[in-house]
């Protein structure tokens, strides 16, 4: 399916986006193809149920993806929560919200074949007049056989361990300066009880700022390499993306793997949220 016109972008750009990424449009033509799945990803149920994307299931981050220890919920868990929202291994699946990448993320971590993101906001869909409801989507339970993990995407907390003095290897925080400041643990400006705040030593703060235009559309690709210039200038090292719960994170994954063609990211999903409550883990707290 090709969806995402962009016929200013050069021609190896335009395949890679229109692999990836959907036209609002193009979905919206879709709704009712029994072969495209449309998932809303956020950290409540609370947008959700004002409205959503007509036909669109919820994924909770922390009900669905996460377990009580923010980290990734197991394999079984993972393969109910793919049924349950009517995804077949043939499925085309398009996510939107808060962190559609990490929803993206998580299925290409199992190997699914066709995933994308809806290319604007959720607020620019409504904004356009496209079909929302409030009605609680109920697609029929598929099944979904789920397949090994590709951990050429995924770092755990002991390569991550690792990596800190690696200097094949750059850990990349995409936190608020706040949160690698060690001024909050949470990007809302709280702190956990128990945790500790800072960042992992020898981590570069890089700002996800500046990646969408007014609609929520995703940056050209000269634009985004000028967020990531010194990414980009770093040559071929691989890369080590983490945030607090992981949804920033997947998002910097995103860009530059599909966007910019960098071949080496992984995704550290436990993010801070794991590691700042771990006892025993190396903190940085600039003085």
């Amino acid at each position: 399916m090709n969806s995402t016109p962009a016929t200013n972008l050069p021609a190896s750009d335009r395949k890679t986006r229109a692999n990836v990424l959907v036209d609002p449009g193009w979905l919206e033509a879709h709704l009712r193809d029994a072969s495209v799945r449309v998932v809303e990803v956020d950290v409540s149920k609370a947008a959700y149920d004002q409205w959503h994307i007509d036909g669109a299931v919820l994924w909770n981050v922390y009900a669905d993806l996460k377990d009580s220890s923010y980290r990734l919920v197991d394999a079984a868990a993972v393969e109910r929560l793919f049924t349950r929202s009517g995804i077949g291994p043939e499925t085309t699946v398009v996510f939107y919200g808060y962190a559609p990448a990490m929803g993206l993320w998580l299925m290409k971590l199992y190997g699914h074949r066709d995933v994308r993101i809806l290319d604007c906001s959720r607020d620019t869909w409504r904004a356009e007049g496209r079909p929302c409801s409030a009605a609680v989507a109920g697609p029929a339970a598929t099944r979904y056989p789920l397949g090994e993990q590709d951990l050429r995407i995924r770092a755990d907390h002991p390569a991550v361990r690792d990596a800190i003095d690696d200097p094949g290897t750059t850990l990349l925080d995409v936190r608020t300066p706040e949160e690698f400041r060690g001024e909050r643990f949470w990007p809302s400006g709280g702190m956990e009880p128990g945790g500790r705040a800072g960042h992992i030593p020898a981590a570069v703060r890089q700002s996800i700022d500046h990646l969408y235009d007014d609609r929520g559309t995703f940056r050209s690709p000269e634009s985004l390499r000028a967020v990531f210039a010194a990414i980009e200038a770093s040559g071929d090292s691989e890369l080590i993306t983490y945030c607090t719960i992981g949804g920033r994170a997947s998002t910097a994954w995103f860009v530059l793997s599909y966007l910019l063609g960098h071949d080496n990211v992984r995704v550290y999903d436990g993010s801070w949220a794991e590691w700042g409550r771990m006892p025993d883990t190396p903190v940085d707290r600039p003085a």
